[in-house]
C-alpha cells in the first residue's frame, strides 16, 4: 500500500503512477520521496508493466521539493542531512533509470523540482498556459539533485536560460527548451498521452528495457560521481546562510533579504 502515490495498472499493462499529495501540490516530501523509490523498484521488477504514465492529482503536477522537510534538514545534524539529500537523488535515479518507458502528464504548476520529474520522463506533455520554473535560487537554494537530468534533458545553452533565474515560463516555453515534447489544450491532453503509450504495447518488453539503458549509457554521465556531486550542493545549500533565510521569508510571506525593492 502507498499512502503519497496512487498507481493502478490496466489490463493492457499500462501503469497510471499518480502524485497523491494534491493539498500540498505534490510536493516532494520525505514520504512521498521514499515511496516514489519503492515505486520505480516495484514497476521496474513488474513483468506486467509496458508503459509507465506519470502525473500528479489535483490542481499541480509537482510543485518541488517540500519545503517544510528541507527546513528539518537544515536544523538536523550533519549525517542525517546527508541522508535525507540521498534519497531524493537517488529517488530520481530510480525513476530515471527505470527499465520501462516513462510518459509524464504534466498539468498546472511543475515548479523546481517538478521540473526534474519531468525531465527523468523519457516524454513530457503539458497542457498549454501551465507554468513551469526551477524557482530554487529565490529561496536561496540551487537546482542541486534535479541539476543531472534537467541538464541531461534540455542541454546546457537552454538550461542557462532558467537555471539560475527562478523565472517563471509556460508550457510552450518550456517545449522551447526541451522539457516538454508538446503543449496542448486540456481536452487533447489525455488522447496525446495515449498516443505516446501505444506504439510500446507492440514492441517487446526487453528490447524496449535494454534500448531505454542504452540511451542512458550513450548519453550524459550520471553516475555516482554526478549524484554524489548533487548531493554535496544541495547540502552546501542547507549549510548556508541564504537557504534559511528564502525559506524562512517565504513561509513568513514577506521578500526575502536580497530582494531589492
Amino acid at each position: 500500500m502507498f499512502e503519497t502515490l496512487e498507481i493502478s495498472v490496466d489490463d493492457r499493462g499500462v501503469a497510471n503512477l499518480a502524485l497523491a499529495r494534491p493539498e500540498k501540490h505534490n510536493a516532494l516530501s520525505e514520504h512521498l520521496i521514499t515511496e516514489l523509490t519503492r515505486a520505480a523498484k516495484e514497476l521496474g521488477t513488474d513483468k506486467s508493466v509496458r508503459v509507465v504514465v506519470l502525473s500528479g492529482q489535483g490542481k499541480s503536477f509537482c510543485a518541488g521539493g517540500d519545503l517544510a522537510w528541507m527546513q528539518q534538514q537544515m536544523a538536523a545534524d550533519a549525517d542525517t542531512r546527508r541522508r535525507e539529500a540521498g534519497k531524493l537523488a537517488y529517488m530520481l535515479q530510480a525513476l530515471n533509470t527505470m527499465p520501462k518507458p516513462m510518459i509524464g502528464r504534466v498539468h498546472g504548476a511543475a515548479f523546481g523540482g517538478g521540473v526534474g520529474m519531468a525531465c527523468v520522463c523519457d516524454v513530457a506533455i503539458g497542457v498549454e498556459g501551465g507554468k513551469l520554473g526551477l524557482t530554487e535560487t529565490k529561496l536561496g537554494l540551487i537546482p542541486a539533485t534535479i541539476g543531472p537530468y534537467v541538464l541531461a534533458r534540455m542541454g546546457e545553452a537552454m538550461a542557462r536560460r532558467v537555471f539560475m533565474n527562478s523565472r517563471i515560463f509556460q508550457a510552450e516555453e518550456a517545449v522551447e527548451l526541451g522539457i516538454l515534447a508538446r503543449a496542448l489544450a486540456p481536452d487533447a491532453l489525455d488522447d496525446a498521452i495515449e498516443a505516446e503509450v501505444a506504439p510500446y504495447l507492440s514492441c517487446a518488453p526487453e528490447a524496449v528495457a535494454a534500448a531505454k539503458a542504452l540511451t542512458r549509457r550513450f548519453g550524459p554521465p550520471i553516475g555516482e560521481t554526478e549524484i554524489n556531486a548533487s548531493i554535496d550542493a544541495l547540502i552546501g545549500c542547507w549549510d548556508g546562510e541564504e537557504a534559511p533565510e528564502g525559506i524562512a521569508a517565504f513561509f513568513e510571506k514577506r521578500p526575502a533579504a536580497w530582494v531589492v525593492k
